[in-house]
C-alpha cells in the first residue's frame, strides 16, 4: 500500500468514525478523542488530516454534497421527463441517505448549519424540486390548475420528513415507502396522458444514480486500524 493509499484510508476511517460520533451525540457533544479511537488512529493522525471538529464536520458536509449532486447529475443526464426525473431523484436521495452514514451525517450537519456554513442541502433539494416542477409545467405534464409553489412545499416537506423519521426507523427511506408516496401523489399532479408513462418505483436511472454516489467512497468501511 502506498503512502497516498494509507492517507486516504485513514481519512475515510476518520470520516466514518466522525459520522457515527456526530449521529450518536450531536455536533456539540461529539469528542475528537472518541473519533480517533473509533477510527483506530492516534490523536496526532486525526489532527494531521483535520485541524479540529469543525473541519471534520465541513468534510462530512462536502462528502454528502458531492454524493447527492453526483446522483442528481446522473439522473438529469438520463432523464425521460421532468416528472420521472423528480421521482428518480427522490428515490436516489433516499437510497443514498439510507445506505451511507457519512452522507446521512453530512446531510444533517448541512441542514443544521453548524459553524455558520452556507451549504444547506435541504434548500438545494427545494430548488431542485421547484426547477423540475417548472419544467414539468412547460412540458404540459401537470394537471391543469395545480399550484406549483404549494406542490413544492408538499414534496419537500414529505421527502425531508422521511429523512427525519428514518433516524429512528430506516424503513422510512426504503424504496417501498418512497414508491408508496408517489403512488398516492402522482395521480393528483400528473396529467392523465402522462401518468401511464411514469414509474412511481423509479427507473433504472434512480438505482444507477444512487449506486454511483455510493461507489465513489461515501460508505468508507476500512477493515482494522488505519495508518496515518
Amino acid at each position: 500500500m502506498t503512502k497516498q493509499e494509507r492517507a486516504t484510508r485513514t481519512r475515510d476511517a476518520l470520516l466514518l468514525a466522525a459520522a457515527q460520533e456526530f449521529q450518536r451525540h450531536g455536533y456539540d457533544r461529539a469528542k475528537l478523542s472518541a473519533i480517533s479511537s473509533e477510527a483506530g488512529v492516534s490523536s496526532g493522525a486525526l489532527h494531521f488530516h483535520f485541524e479540529n471538529k469543525a473541519a471534520l464536520a465541513e468534510a462530512l458536509r462536502a462528502e454528502a454534497s458531492h454524493a447527492l449532486r453526483r446522483a442528481a447529475r446522473l439522473a438529469h443526464r438520463r432523464r425521460t421527463s421532468a416528472l420521472q426525473t423528480l421521482v428518480d431523484l427522490s428515490h436516489a436521495l433516499a437510497d443514498v441517505l439510507r445506505r451511507s452514514i457519512v452522507v446521512r451525517a453530512g446531510f444533517l450537519l448541512s441542514c443544521e448549519g453548524a459553524n455558520g456554513t452556507d451549504l444547506n442541502l435541504r434548500q438545494e433539494w427545494q430548488v431542485c424540486v421547484q426547477q423540475l416542477l417548472a419544467e414539468a409545467a412547460d412540458e404540459h405534464l401537470l394537471v391543469q390548475g395545480v399550484h406549483q409553489q404549494q406542490l413544492t412545499g408538499v414534496l419537500v416537506a414529505s421527502t425531508i420528513g422521511f429523512e427525519v423519521l428514518s433516524r429512528s426507523n430506516p424503513e422510512w427511506l426504503s424504496c417501498f415507502t418512497v414508491t408508496g408516496f408517489w403512488e398516492v401523489l402522482l395521480p393528483n399532479l400528473a396529467a392523465p396522458e402522462t401518468l401511464t408513462h411514469l414509474d412511481p418505483a423509479g427507473t433504472d436511472t434512480a438505482h444507477q444514480a444512487s449506486n454511483a454516489a455510493v461507489r465513489t467512497g461515501f460508505v468508507p468501511a476500512p477493515a482494522g486500524p488505519a495508518a496515518p
